[in-house]
C-alpha cells in the first residue's frame, strides 16, 4: 500500500527524514513508534502527499503521491494538531467533506450518530473540548471510506470508553472496506494490541521494521534460577539487561524463545522460564543499541 525509499528532508540545516526505506503492506494496521524528533510526523506528512520530499520516493498504490488529487482522494490523515474553519459546525464540515471525498457516506453519517451522541451537531467545533474535536474527525474521516487512514497520535485526550469505540470503529472499517491503518502513537501498549506490523524510527530513519509475530521473536524475556549464582554464558550469548533476586535472574535475551531456553538450558539451571515480553520493553532495549538511551523498566 505504502512504500517509501530513501526519502530525505532538511529544513534548513537540519536533517529530518535521512533516507528513510519503509513497505507498509496492504489492508496491514501498521504501528510506527519512535522517541521525539525521530521523524514520525514528518514522515507521515511526506505520505500524505503534504511535503514534497527533497530525494527518494513516497508511493501509495503504486503512484507518487505528491500533487496527486486521486489517491489522496483516497486518503484520510487525523493529525494531533487538529485543524477546522474557524465558523464551522460538525455539519459544515460534513458538506466540506462531501466535496472533497467522493465516496462520503451520508448513511454512515447517520449511523455513527448514536456513537457520537454528546456532539452538538450545530456548535461551532472550536467551541468544543480537544476530546470532542477528535471525536468529530474520526466521525468525519470513517464516513469517507478510505482506503489508507494515517493516525498521528490517534486517541489523545479521549476517555478510556471512546478510545475502546475508537478503535473498535477503525477495526470494523479495516474489515469491512480493507483499510490500510498507519498509526503513529507513543502508547506502546496500546499499539500492541491493534497492530499487526511495527517500524522502530529514530534519528530519521527506520531502525527496523516487521510483523509484530517475527519482533517478538527477536528478543526473550526469562527468568532462571541456579544453585550457586549464574555460571559464565555460553559464547555469543548476548543479554541486554539482567537483574537478580536472590537466586532467580530475570533477563532480556537477544534471540528467540527456543535459542534462549537451550542457552541458559546448557548450564544446569534449577528452571528456565519464558515470561511474556511487551511491546514497550522490546521497543527500549532494541532502541538501546542505537544510541538512545536505555530506561530501567520493571522486570
Amino acid at each position: 500500500m505504502v512504500r517509501i525509499e530513501g526519502l530525505r528532508k532538511n529544513f534548513g540545516g537540519f536533517c529530518a527524514l535521512d533516507g528513510v526505506d519503509m513497505h507498509v503492506p496492504k489492508g496491514s494496521v501498521y504501528g510506527l513508534v519512535g522517541p521525539n524528533g525521530a521523524g514520525k510526523s514528518t514522515l507521515l506528512r511526506h505520505i500524505m502527499g503534504i511535503y514534497r520530499q527533497d530525494a527518494g520516493s513516497v508511493l501509495v498504490e503504486g503512484v507518487p503521491v505528491y500533487e496527486n488529487t486521486e489517491v489522496k482522494g483516497k486518503m484520510i490523515f487525523i493529525s494531533d494538531d487538529l485543524f477546522y474553519f474557524q465558523q464551522a459546525d460538525t455539519l459544515e464540515m460534513k458538506r466540506f467533506y462531501q466535496g472533497i471525498y467522493p465516496d462520503f457516506d451520508g448513511k454512515t453519517f447517520e449511523k455513527l450518530r448514536e456513537v457520537f451522541k454528546n456532539i452538538d451537531v450545530k456548535c461551532r467545533i472550536r467551541k468544543l473540548s480537544k476530546g470532542m474535536q477528535k471525536q468529530v474527525s474520526f466521525w468525519l474521516a470513517l464516513c469517507c471510506g478510505p482506503k489508507l487512514l494515517v493516525l498521528d497520535e490517534p486517541v489523545d485526550g479521549l476517555d478510556p470508553v471512546m478510545r475502546w469505540q475508537i478503535w473498535s470503529l477503525i477495526q470494523e472499517e479495516r474489515n469491512k472496506c480493507g483499510t490500510t491503518v498507519l498509526i503513529s502513537s507513543h502508547n506502546l501498549r496500546e499499539l500492541e494490541e491493534v497492530c499487526g506490523h511495527v517500524g522502530i524510527m529514530h534519528q530519521g530513519k527506520i531502525q527496523m521494521e516487521r510483523s509484530l509475530l517475527e519482533l517478538q521473536g527477536t528478543v526473550t524475556k526469562v527468568q532462571a534460577a541456579f544453585r550457586q549464582g549464574i555460571p559464565a554464558l555460553p559464547d555469543g550469548f548476548e543479554v541486554l539487561h539482567m537483574s537478580n533476586a536472590g537466586r532467580v535472574y530475570t533477563m532480556i535475551v537477544k534471540g528467540s524463545p527456543a535459542y534462549a531456553r537451550a542457552g541458559l538450558g546448557k548450564l544446569q539451571p534449577l528452571f528456565v522460564d519464558v515470561l511474556p515480553l511487551t511491546l514497550e520493553e522490546i521497543f527500549i532495549y532494541e532502541m538501546g543499541g542505537a544510541d538512545y538511551a536505555v530506561q530501567e523498566i520493571l522486570l
